[in-house]
């Protein structure tokens, strides 16, 4: 059979008289794994799988032709939708990944998938709804596409708990019970039984793993312990996950996997020897027969099953044994849109009959939830519809009905509220029921454990008990026993301590060398224009303000809380606030004096610049008064991150802070601010750009510590905090001091008066022109 090409045009091939097709005034689509890929296929272009040619799935064969039962029966009824037909659309998507041809014909409006709509208005696409699909996997890679149509899905076997989330999948409505129901049922089953040493082996795609996840924390808060978990798929060594459960001694292993995959773990364990081991099985292969009728199956243990309860679709028998004479057979030649042709010519009405029924009754509804919607949007509820309504898909509501005697509901999630798990116990190649799991309108459990037939003498040995370890202890997967952790900080001994501790011991010497330069240099131009006085107070601050950073090295203790950020926002604060009185100052002796002279003479009269230095200064000291007073910074032991370790920290409450970070924030937007006005003065007066690009390291310094902060909490990072301070200081030092020192010793003829007043000339001629 020739591949099936892929392209933006659908094919317009006719499947009259196919089991895939049904014409009608209203179409649903279909998804069905009549034929599943097994094994990777190669592929050397873009182009859709064949799914005739690859392994035929009987089960879910009788889940597409109870699709096909259900339209039929809503056809032939005058109540539902009386006057109105239903037609249907049926592919075979046995891959998620290389059968879209059915998903664009679904969403095709005149034969063609347009990705940009016309502005002309909501269009009509080819079906009203969509059936399917079976697995979690596929239906969240085909469902956006359906989204952006607002298409509704009716899904009828994807249990993830993803489908829950409305904002991202808010067209996927579900009759399947979803996973969380499935682990709910699972831990009440292990609890009844004080079962709580457990293997739990799940398949690696989003059935399994959203299982394994919901699980883990199901247990969190009981006495089982999941002592062994594995991702199992087709090349797992199942002679290693059995040796590894064996050694540990678990007697109980959950398999939460679909049907192939747990058909590959049921025959390994058979042919490895794997007894005496008691298996929950999970709905997809709880009731598969080629599993269940296993030669010699009881030989790996009791097999408990958790299903939906068996409904009988009516009218099924009699659809399907009416089937083999009026089928439309595959016939070679015939034209057929890809992935509408089924490899089932040889399978007997007997055999679909007797298949795993499964998952019938969740298809089954889908159908009547689709037919409910119409009708109620076209009006059939005096005997007759008014056609001469425009549906559009995304019209149609969940409605409330009764179907076989199930009350049809769903919550604000579209998870049905409807439902119940079966308990099965396999005996003799058949499941027999020993209890119950119902969750509406409340939780309901019951199981007949004196009618399951044991392995052993009636019961299943759990040799451990689960016990949590303290705050202190740590155990590795599936340890019997508690180890101390490992208590980490950062000692002076450290080497990247030792590196930052003597970067400060520089930046300290290079200050003080620098205010002795300035000093020695106090009269020049240079200096005078870098702040004059000002320059020692912010080199002294920067001094104090490295104190902080040795409180970050050696054993946390109450005082090296708090001096690590004390003397750092203190002081840090007089040195902003001096750098937006410095950048205020060369506006105002170039550009406000002469616009307002008042307020330049109100500034040199009253020292506006130590004015500011001292309110911000005095602002900072009561804001860390209430800092100190509500939120003192306390020692924490960080355990979560790391299950081994015990990190040693102070626990900071940031919001506590919120008052010392707005005052840094306002100071830097000053700076900032008065930066830009001055952006065309005199270079040599021009210390604004000095202090901006300063400042801009200053934020890039913090922002690259928060990233760090919210995606590690190892011990170093401490270290990292003390390194982001230590670059705080190093930007003013070397950005806006070392310049002028360079000046000093090496162009003194830049440090002149007549250099000065040259500059401020030119500026003037500048700006008169």
């Amino acid at each position: 059979t020739p591949p099936c090409y892929l392209s933006f045009s659908v094919s317009p091939c006719t499947v009259t008289d196919s089991e895939f097709s049904l014409a009608g005034d209203f179409l649903i689509g279909g998804l069905f794994d009549v034929h599943d890929v097994t094994e990777e296929v190669s592929q050397h272009m873009p182009e859709a799988i064949n799914c005739s040619q690859q392994p035929f799935i009987l089960s879910n064969y009788r889940k597409f032709q109870v699709m096909r039962l259900g339209v039929e029966q809503i056809n032939n009824s005058t109540q539902l939708l009386p006057g109105v037909t239903l037609g249907y659309e049926i592919f075979d998507h046995c891959s998620d990944i290389n059968a879209f041809p059915g998903i664009f014909d679904f969403i095709s409006v005149n034969e063609s998938v347009e990705p940009w709509p016309e502005p002309q208005g909501p269009k009509l696409p080819k079906v009203i709804s969509v059936v399917g699909t079976f697995s979690s996997t596929k239906t969240r890679t085909i469902a956006p596409l359906f989204t952006m149509d607002f298409i509704p899905m009716v899904n009828y076997g994807s249990s993830s708990s993803a489908f829950s989330e409305k904002v991202k999948y808010p067209t996927v409505l579900r009759t399947v019970l979803p996973n969380q129901r499935t682990v709910e049922a699972i831990v009440a089953i292990l609890l009844h039984f004080r079962w709580h040493w457990v293997a739990f082996l799940n398949s690696n795609e989003e059935y399994g793993t959203d299982g394994e996840n919901l699980f883990s924390k199901a247990i969190k808060n009981t006495k089982i312990c999941m002592a062994y978990n594995k991702v199992v798929d087709a090349v797992t060594n199942h002679s290693e996950v059995f040796r590894r459960i064996e050694n540990q001694k678990i007697n109980v292993i959950i398999v939460f996997t679909p049907e192939r995959i747990a058909t590959m773990i049921t025959r390994a364990a058979l042919y490895l020897k794997v007894n005496k081991k008691v298996w929950i099985a999970t709905d997809p292969w709880a009731l598969n027969r080629n599993i269940m009728e296993t030669p010699n199956i009881d030989a790996i243990g009791t097999v408990i099953g958790l299903v939906e309860p068996e409904l009988e679709i009516p009218g099924f028998s009699e659809f399907i044994s009416s089937l083999k004479a009026e089928r439309a057979q595959c016939e070679v030649g015939k034209e057929r849109v890809c992935n509408q042709v089924c490899a089932c010519n040889e399978v007997s009405a007997e055999d679909i009959i007797e298949a795993d029924p499964s998952y019938s009754f969740p298809v089954y509804a889908a159908v009547n939830i689709i037919a409910h919607a119409l009708h109620n949007l076209l009006q059939c509820e005096t005997g007759r519809c008014n056609t001469n309504v425009t549906i559009y898909p995304y019209m149609l509501q969940k409605s409330n009905f009764t179907l076989l005697n199930q009350s049809i509901q769903f919550n604000e999630n579209g998870d049905p509220k409807f439902g119940s798990y079966s308990i099965v116990f396999w005996n003799n190649k058949k499941a027999d029921e020993v209890g119950y799991y119902k969750f509406y309108p409340f939780a309901d459990f019951h199981i007949k454990s004196s009618e399951i037939q044991w392995y052993t003498n009636g019961q299943v040995m759990d040799p451990y008990t689960c016990v949590s370890c303290s705050a202190t202890e740590w155990s590795t997967p599936a340890s019997t026993s508690c180890l101390p952790r490992l208590v980490e900080f950062v000692s002076f001994e450290d080497a990247a301590a030792i590196v930052i501790m003597v970067g400060t011991v520089i930046f300290v010497a290079l200050s003080l060398l620098t205010a002795v330069l300035f000093g020695l240099n106090y009269n020049t131009p240079v200096v005078r224009s870098a702040g004059g006085p000002m320059c020692f107070l912010i080199l002294g601050c920067l001094c104090l303000c490295s104190i902080s950073v040795f409180f970050y090295f050696g054993k946390p203790q109450q005082s090296y809380c708090i001096m690590r950020l004390l003397p750092f926002v203190l002081f840090y604060t007089v040195c902003l606030a001096c750098f937006v009185v410095r950048s205020f100052q060369i506006v105002s002796i170039f550009k406000i004096a002469a616009t307002y002279p008042s307020v330049q003479r109100w500034w040199m009269k009253y020292h506006g610049q130590w004015l500011v230095i001292a309110v911000a200064f005095i602002l900072q000291v009561l804001f860390l008064l209430i800092t100190y007073t509500t939120a003192l910074p306390k020692l924490y032991n960080e355990t979560v991150w790391y299950p081994d370790q015990i990190v040693l920290a102070c626990e900071t409450d940031l919001t506590a802070y919120g008052g010392s970070m707005a005052l840094f924030v306002v100071l830097c937007f000053l700076c900032f601010l008065f930066s830009y006005m001055a952006k065309e003065l005199p270079k040599n007066y021009n210390e604004a750009k000095a202090i901006t690009f300063c400042l801009l390291l200053l934020t890039l310094t913090w922002i690259i510590f928060a990233t760090i902060f919210i995606l590690y909490r190892g011990k170093h990072l401490q270290t990292l905090n003390a390194l982001a301070m230590l670059s705080s200081l190093y930007s003013f030092l070397l950005w806006y001091f070392l310049p002028k020192c360079c000046i000093i010793l090496f162009q003194p003829e830049k440090n002149t008066q007549q250099y000065f007043q040259g500059l401020i000339q030119s500026y003037t001629k500048t700006i008169s022109q």
